[in-house]
């Protein structure tokens, strides 16, 4: 079964996160980490058929701006364009959390997103 969830969350991280980002090195200090994320919230939550991706975009934009988790915020702007988020749907995402999670963390979060979606212009 492991290999069966290590495979599947593989598949589903590159497909939301891209290739680029699944092919950088991981150190062998962080390897224990990162395939316990990559099988347990790639291979067992996100490969769900429950909600699709979009809904899981969603989500994951609101909590990682209420949590203040800035890098991996910059990383799942990228990855809910990916899942079929528009920019517009982005910004109503973060002014959502801003009534729940506060001014600061979505100001915060807004320019994250900003700067992510300009990046990733054409």
């Amino acid at each position: 079964m492991t290999d069966e969830l290590d495979a599947r969350g593989e598949a589903v991280r590159r497909t939301v996160l891209g290739d680029a980002h699944v092919d950088r090195p991981v150190s062998a200090f962080a390897r224990p980490f990162h395939d316990y994320v990559t099988r347990t919230a790639w291979g067992q939550v996100w490969a769900r058929d429950g909600l699709d991706r979009r809904t899981r975009s969603a989500i994951t934009l609101a909590l990682l701006a209420a949590l203040r988790c800035e890098h991996e915020l910059a990383l799942h702007v990228s990855a809910a364009v990916r899942n079929g988020l528009s920019p517009e749907d982005i910004a109503e995402v973060l002014l959502h959390t801003a009534v729940y999670a506060g001014a600061p963390a979505a100001n915060a979060a807004f320019a994250i997103a900003e700067r992510v979606l300009a990046e990733n212009q054409p």
